[in-house]
């Protein structure tokens, strides 16, 4: 979409047009995607109908992030690809007020999901971008949510902002062959990332990203939300309060943050204080977030536990424990790890329907699945892991 079919969509014409696509759309029994175009055109021109449709389709893609608030906002593809959740972007404009920020620049706001929620937050808001239809988009979305903000295109790269309290920064990590690990391909690149680093800042980055790429006086976090690592943040100056963080965002409906769960490096004794051990009485398996952070030795020490392997992100202990940081599993059975022992065990407990687990072995659950042939009316739980070195296969059981 271009900027002038953008702007025609804001139109009172545009705005009827969106609103009887999206009823056409919504609409049970209306035929398919080909009459709901044949219907838009009998009253708007293709271009017209295809701008619009896109709309519909990338405003129901978008309910994953913003919940109910994605049927006003305005899309382009990449855009949403990379747009930030709204509940971790509301855990962000948290630490901002906790920080004590009152102004905020978002240098690349793309269609202003981040600074939605900044915005949202009490923040004063402005934002910078060099596409002027991703501009055009942020001020509609800003509009559409009922908030305040200020957008314009500019690069980010030569922007002043030194009269904000906070810089925050969402590269783009996308290039013509797809996505990008290689951060000099990343738009800004991170050299500039580097030096924006240098004063009170926040810049959102890939959850892949190499703790050695980190500097030193800055605080890695990594998010997850529903059970997902969804990004990575680096926070900087005076808003990095410690070096690695692992953040959980439990599951909600509503696309805002509630009950989330930090765990830092200072809660970590390390591998030598929590050693490795036997299986016990209870597994536990660390969340994605704190797997990236590096502070499964800390989920350890948080349950009385250990680990099972100094290699496998798996935690045993002799006691239970409810942590927001690992799912927590109790240990039924060793059952045999080779595959035709294991088989036959599985059957004689009947055990037809099975949820398979593996971590630092080269299994595929699928394919073992299907090769079991799994017969009988019982459900069950297999982790199939390595403990001190060996394959093991234990039959556990969620609480």
């Amino acid at each position: 979409m271009d900027l002038d079919a953008f702007r025609w969509l804001l139109t009172d014409e545009g705005q009827a047009l969106l609103a009887q696509a999206t009823e056409l759309a919504g609409a049970t029994g209306t035929g398919g995607e080909l009459h709901v175009q044949a219907e838009l055109r009998r009253t708007a021109p293709p271009a017209a109908v295809a701008a619009a449709l896109t709309q519909v389709e990338l405003r129901e893609k978008a309910r994953a992030k913003f919940g109910d608030l994605a049927d006003r906002l305005y899309f382009t593809p990449d855009a949403l690809e990379q747009a930030t959740r709204q509940s971790v972007a509301a855990h962000r404009a948290g630490r901002y007020r906790a920080f004590g920020a009152q102004t905020l620049i978002d240098l690349g706001c793309g269609i202003g999901g981040d600074l939605i929620a900044a915005s949202r937050a009490g923040l004063v808001c402005a934002g910078v971008d060099l596409d002027p239809v991703r501009v055009a988009m942020a001020e509609a979305n800003l509009a559409a949510a009922g908030l305040p903000g200020a957008v314009q295109v500019a690069d980010a790269t030569t922007v002043n902002h030194a009269g904000f309290d906070l810089a925050f920064a969402d590269p783009a990590r996308r290039t013509g062959a797809g996505r990008s690990f290689n951060v000099d391909d990343w738009v800004p690149p991170w050299s500039w990332i580097e030096g924006l680093l240098r004063r009170d800042a926040c810049v959102k980055v890939a959850p892949g990203i190499p703790h050695a790429l980190v500097p030193a006086d800055v605080e890695a976090e990594w998010v997850s939300d529903g059970g997902e690592v969804k990004e990575a943040a680096l926070w900087s100056g005076r808003t990095a309060t410690a070096q690695r963080r692992a953040t959980v965002i439990p599951s909600t409906t509503s696309g805002q943050a509630g009950g989330l769960a930090s765990l830092t490096d200072e809660d970590d004794p390390g591998a030598d204080a929590v050693g490795v051990g036997e299986v016990g009485a209870f597994l536990y398996e660390p969340d994605g977030a704190v797997i990236r952070a590096g502070l499964v030795t800390a989920v350890a020490a948080g349950v009385e536990g250990r680990l099972i392997d100094a290699k496998i992100a798996y935690v045993t202990s002799d006691a239970s424990f409810r942590s927001p940081f690992a799912r927590g599993y109790r240990v039924l059975e060793h059952l045999p790890y080779r595959e035709k022992q294991l088989k036959a065990a599985l059957r004689e407990r009947r055990i037809g329907r099975l949820t398979i687990k593996k971590r630092g072995v080269d299994v595929a659950p699928d394919a073992l699945r299907k090769r079991l042939a799994l017969e009988g009316d019982e459900e069950a739980t297999l982790v199939l892991t390595r403990v001190a070195g060996q394959g093991t296969a234990l039959l556990v059981a969620p609480f």
